[in-house]
């Protein structure tokens, strides 16, 4: 092999590498599914469909947040890891959703250790 063919799959390799690494930071963090959309029913966060993206809507408020696609699913983790510093706690086997004044909402049972563990490290509870 000569050094041109050497140099053009060393670049190309290189370029691969990139991409794979760019794709794997632009990733959201795995979400545990069962508690995560049951969570999620309490939210007030949703995804409005735009022409230009998505929009974030505060469905309490009414306020709308426009952020750029490439960000749009991190800020969505973010506005929901804020609420649920405020609004989730777990007791026992049960993540207890309360409301703005401190009532319950409801109780979603932990079915398993995984799902408390996430919890907690996404919510930060």
């Amino acid at each position: 092999m000569n050094v041109k063919k050497g140099f053009f799959l060393g670049l190309l390799f290189a370029f691969f590498a990139l991409g794979f690494i760019a794709i794997q930071k632009a990733t959201p963090a795995h979400k545990e599914d069962r508690i995560y959309k049951e969570i999620k029913l309490y939210s007030p966060y949703k995804f409005e469909k735009r022409m230009g993206g998505l929009t974030i809507v505060n469905i309490k408020t009414g306020d709308k947040e426009k952020p750029n696609a490439a960000d749009a699913l991190y800020r969505m983790d973010d506005l929901d890891q804020q609420w649920g510093k405020k609004h989730l706690k777990i007791v026992g086997n049960d993540v207890i959703i309360m409301g703005d004044n401190n009532q319950t909402v409801t109780k979603i049972f932990i079915e398993t250790q995984k799902e408390r563990d996430w919890v907690k490290k996404f919510f930060g509870i």
